[in-house]
């Protein structure tokens, strides 16, 4: 598939070093943005993904799964699925839920994440849960009141233009006694980790991402500044609580590079 990664009204990339010279989540048009962004790197996101996480990316989704603490009967909502990775996770789990849906707001992820989905079925003899893929916003989800049982999230809330909505949205669609997981990249605590982090992240990823991904979009430029420039651990905690989760826990992984945030609604 070939994608342009720029805006063909205006033939501009997503975001210019310009856009992101202060906080990119305040942009007004930041939807319009991220789904161009994606749209661009959709077919060699996995590979940049394996890369520049050195394989820890794939960890990190199989604690989050761990941590949601799936039952047989579970219905399993997987939003902004992307390529599918954590959505394939929840329906290979051991025990495997009743069923996962990925909903994603890039179609060109969607296909992606299906036509991944459809190769792993015929590669592996392990049988997964019924597994499907389509559009949506996180914002607006296609899915009835009180229907799920687990909502996840990966890397994905960041670009959401309204996160605190989008948790609001997903206690609607959960039943009571529902979890949610929150997957997203964060700072290391430690300084010296911090200061070796921030200089691959900003100075050498950039470069290397979009040299694989042969992106103009600006996406991994976009990257960095929207880590450093989102909510902290605690805000993020502050936001699922105002939102009426329970019992929320984070857990910081890979010297906090990334954290695991997990909440329950009320039985």
């Amino acid at each position: 598939m070939n994608v342009s990664s720029q805006d063909p009204q205006t033939n501009e990339p997503a975001w210019t070093q310009r856009d992101l010279a202060d906080n990119p989540h305040a942009v007004a048009d930041k939807a319009r943005r991220v789904r161009q962004m994606f749209a661009a790197i959709a077919q060699s996101y996995d590979l940049n993904n394996r890369v520049h996480s050195m394989g820890r990316d794939q960890a990190w989704r199989r604690t989050a799964v761990k941590l949601c603490e799936v039952k047989p009967t579970d219905v399993v909502l997987d939003v902004a699925c992307g390529t599918g990775d954590l959505s394939l996770a929840f329906a290979g789990a051991d025990p495997a839920p009743r069923r996962v849906v990925g909903v994603d707001f890039t179609h060109e992820m969607v296909q992606v994440a299906t036509h991944k989905h459809d190769q792993h079925r015929v590669r592996t003899a392990k049988s997964l849960a019924p597994c499907g893929f389509t559009d949506g916003d996180a914002m607006r989800l296609p899915v009835a009141d009180d229907s799920v049982d687990i909502v996840s999230i990966a890397f994905g809330i960041r670009n959401v233009a309204d996160p605190a909505l989008a948790v609001r949205e997903f206690a609607r669609v959960m039943r009571p006694g529902g979890r949610l997981c929150i997957l997203e990249f964060s700072l290391p605590t430690n300084s010296l980790m911090r200061s070796a982090y921030m200089f691959y992240f900003k100075h050498v990823m950039p470069h290397t991402a979009a040299l694989i991904a042969r992106d103009r979009s600006g996406a991994y430029k976009y990257l960095p500044q929207s880590v450093n420039t989102f909510l902290s651990r605690q805000q993020m905690i502050d936001m699922m609580s105002a939102a009426g989760y329970i019992n929320i826990t984070a857990k910081p992984l890979t010297f906090g590079i990334a954290v695991a945030y997990v909440g329950h609604l009320p039985a």
